[in-house]
């Protein structure tokens, strides 16, 4: 499954960009040169180590670069947990922006989510398989008990878990296991590389959803363009989904969605915004509706 990128810039070399399997593909001028397929870290080699041009670097950031996804999923977990302490007590037992959901629910579901990716973090150090979830109803009934706890049992247990997590990945990277795989709760196998980013969904997401002063735009440049791909890619393998051209006004780029046959109505928005609207945290005047995402 792969979101085609296209790069709108002129007068450089590259001018097709795409993301298939956390791979970056860069295509040639006219020159003729053939097409060759890099990651991340092979550019930043060829380069001589030095970085993109700032306009193209947070598009060039693979899911799978733990140097940036643990850098981005701390600052959103900091984010979150500000976000949090300024909510009342009182408030926690208030719906959040999520249906059927309290901030209870979705304090307690990030408490519960950090301690199932820690479980994929142990399996990929240890070798030994420890899903995210026993069965199908663990996490539902794990996010319904942890709801009910105490305001300041759920505050702490927000907290420790979220650190307990932080540790357990710093293991996998002592022990050289991030291409280790282990499998996501949808039953994908992954590389242990891939847990951060699932993480950063989950932070910076949530501070939205938690509503209480966080929007889409909050959301840093890198994160919003992996949303971009990785949802969009999910997205166009689901049944109905619309085909389109995402245009960020604040990009280069573009992405494609859906079905590549047939013309397709070009999305033009803020990046933050077109992330806000695949994962179902913002509507977009004149977009048509969307599958859900996960």
């Amino acid at each position: 499954m792969g979101v085609e990128r296209s790069d709108r810039r002129r007068g450089g070399r590259v001018i097709v960009l795409a993301l298939r399997g956390g791979r970056q593909r860069c295509g040639t001028d006219r020159g003729g040169a053939p097409t060759t397929t890099m990651t991340v870290d092979g550019i930043r080699d060829a380069m001589g180590g030095q970085r993109a041009p700032n306009d193209w670097e947070p598009r060039m950031t693979d899911r799978h670069d733990v140097a940036a996804t643990l850098r981005w999923m701390r600052d959103g977990e900091a984010r979150f947990g500000a976000l949090l302490a300024a909510v009342p007590d009182a408030a926690l037992a208030e719906p959040c922006a999520l249906p059927g959901w309290t901030r209870a629910h979705l304090v307690g579901h990030m408490a519960r989510n950090a301690e199932a990716l820690t479980r994929l973090a142990t399996w990929a150090r240890t070798g030994v398989e420890t899903p995210m979830y026993s069965g199908p109803d663990q996490r539902n009934d794990d996010i319904e008990a942890s709801a009910g706890h105490p305001p300041a049992r759920l505050r702490a247990d927000v907290t420790a878990t979220a650190t307990a997590l932080d540790v357990a990945l710093g293991a996998v990277g002592a022990a050289g296991a991030w291409t280790a795989q282990v499998r996501s709760a949808q039953g994908r196998d992954i590389p242990a590389a891939e847990v951060p980013w699932m993480r950063n969904r989950e932070v910076w997401l949530h501070a939205v959803d938690l509503d209480a002063g966080a929007s889409v735009d909050d959301i840093p440049a890198g994160v919003v363009d992996l949303l971009i791909a990785d949802v969009a890619g999910v997205l166009s393998g689901k049944d109905g989904c619309p085909s389109a051209v995402l245009a960020p006004t604040d990009r280069s780029g573009t992405w494609t969605l859906g079905p590549a046959a047939g013309a397709a109505p070009t999305i033009d928005a803020p990046a933050a915004a077109i992330a806000g609207w695949l994962t179902g945290r913002s509507a977009l005047d004149g977009t048509p509706a969307l599958p859900r995402w996960l």
